[in-house]
């Protein structure tokens, strides 16, 4: 019989497995304890639990927790960890800096958006990750006590799987569970505007919405997404949402050679995302194979950078980490399913 994990429950699930179980009600709350304040690999280490009552979760459950299968490590700190979601492969990358330690998370294995710049959307879909998939990629970190900071930036499209996200970011930050402040959250989405409202209603947490151009023929060429959620549209729904003063919300911008870099881009994303008292985050291309698309100077970000301060919007460049792994999203996790193949 395969067993069902215990870690990636809600309170209200696990409330549900007392009730349905004939267990004491308060087994519900010392489980979620156990599951995401402690350091437990197996339901026989929550010892203020009755034999009893193990007993009875052991017949049907497991804790559920996988290590990372291998981990590639960066000369400037990054480390890319790979992990087995079923027969699928995923990635998380742990980046360090002076003040904080950021995890970028999956959230699908593959992905069917297909964007032109990515590794992972020429996996195509493969499956929708758990709440439990996705969390054992931040509470099996090595490094997972010194984490600052959570982004849903890696492989998949977070609100092609809302429902999973959404209850993985209740267990993160609800006071029965990790009880992480949303602050230190931010979710990535190309545009997908049913997940974004829900989004916008059911978290506090931080959202980032990828454009990497403003004008949206040249989207559409990059991003297929465009066709069926246009970013004047998803943009409309961003400006009338009161964000108040603890949220923020930022835009993504990959910089390409001769293709979104020139002072005309600059202009026209200014006018497209000005009012909104948002960050715009410049990031340079981590080129991929099997396409056209360039990664740009060093010099060019910093131009477009300042040209878009001069317009009144705040934007930075985000500094280049991995160069020397497979940084690029999807990349890793590809090379280990064609090994697989063989």
């Amino acid at each position: 019989m395969v067993k069902e994990h215990l870690f990636g429950k809600t309170l209200s699930e696990l409330e549900k497995i007392t009730e349905e179980n004939g267990l004491p009600a308060f087994t519900a709350k010392q489980t979620a304890d156990w599951l995401y304040k402690k350091n437990i690999s197996d339901i026989d280490e929550m010892t203020n639990l009755s034999k009893k009552t193990r007993k009875i979760l052991k017949e049907k459950f497991e804790i559920g927790l996988q290590k990372p299968i291998s981990v590639q490590r960066s000369s400037d700190g990054t480390k890319k960890y790979l992990f087995k979601a079923g027969k699928n492969y995923i990635e998380a990358a742990y980046i360090p800096s002076d003040d904080r330690a950021t995890l970028c998370v999956s959230s699908q294995a593959g992905c069917k958006y297909a964007c032109e710049f990515c590794m992972t959307g020429r996996q195509g879909f493969q499956a929708n990750l758990s709440a439990n998939e996705i969390l054992n990629q931040i509470k099996s970190l090595p490094e997972f006590d010194k984490l600052t900071n959570i982004v849903y930036m890696g492989m998949g499209e977070p609100f092609d799987n809302t429902d999973e996200v959404l209850k993985s970011i209740e267990i993160l930050t609800a006071d029965w569970g990790f009880a992480w402040s949303p602050k230190r959250i931010t979710v990535s989405t190309n545009g997908i505007i049913s997940g974004i409202k829900r989004f916008l209603n059911e978290s506090k947490c931080h959202l980032a919405i990828s454009i990497h151009t403003p004008f949206e023929k040249e989207r559409l060429r990059l991003m297929p997404v465009q066709k069926t959620n246009p970013i004047s549209e998803v943009l409309k729904i961003v400006k009338n949402h009161d964000f108040g003063r603890q949220r923020r919300i930022s835009f993504e911008y990959i910089i390409f050679k001769n293709f979104n870099d020139s002072m005309k881009h600059a202009d026209e994303l200014a006018r497209l995302v000005y009012g909104f008292h948002a960050r715009v985050n410049l990031i340079r291309f981590h080129e991929i194979p099997g396409t056209d698309l360039k990664g740009t100077d060093y010099k060019t970000p910093e131009k477009f950078r300042d040209r878009l301060n001069e317009k009144g919007i705040t934007a930075t460049i985000r500094a280049s980490r991995g160069q020397d792994i497979d940084a690029a999203c999807g990349l890793l996790s590809t090379k280990e399913s064609e090994k697989n193949k063989i």
